[in-house]
């Protein structure tokens, strides 16, 4: 098994606590909300949103897949960090054994945040992934996180 890993830093000028509630602890509900062309809901199958949780991803009209199932590994509401792992489904095109995402949610001195994400493809065997396959992961991950921010931006309450 191969592994792949890319890193992408997104700044935002919402609060990083309000940030990390809005991208890990509601995004179940929150992500097909205002997002439903890429996810349209998102099924509890084990766990109460803990470590352990295991969900099923169902992506809307507008994306090419399916489904994903899509395991917690940690979460931190202290340091808001949140490892997930996508260890099912279709997205993983028989290429990917698994896909873990790290994210950090980390406060700036002007009161809002930057998004760390480290993203590590692991391969099935020596198979590799074309540079088009990561910059059109790295872009999904950008869209959603400034959907979510601009959501904020429209609904300082939420």
């Amino acid at each position: 098994m191969g592994a792949i890993t890319y890193d992408i830093e997104i700044p935002s000028s919402i609060p990083a606590a309000k940030m990390f509630k809005a991208m890990v602890l509601d995004a179940d509900t929150l992500i097909p909300k205002i997002m439903p062309q890429a996810i349209k809901n998102v099924e509890i199958l084990e766990g109460d949103g803990g470590v352990g949780t295991v969900k099923v991803i169902h992506f809307g009209e507008g994306s090419q897949y399916k489904s994903v199932k899509h395991r917690v590994d940690a979460i931190d509401k202290e340091n808001l960090t949140h490892t997930y792992s996508i260890v099912e489904g279709d997205a993983l095109s028989g290429v990917i054994e698994s896909i873990t995402y790290h994210i950090k949610i980390v406060p700036t001195e002007d009161g809002g945040s930057i998004c760390k994400n480290r993203s590590i493809y692991n391969t099935n065997g020596d198979a590799e992934i074309s540079e088009s396959n990561i910059k059109e992961g790295k872009e999904k991950a950008m869209a959603m996180f400034k959907a979510i921010e601009a959501y904020l931006h429209a609904n300082p309450d939420a």
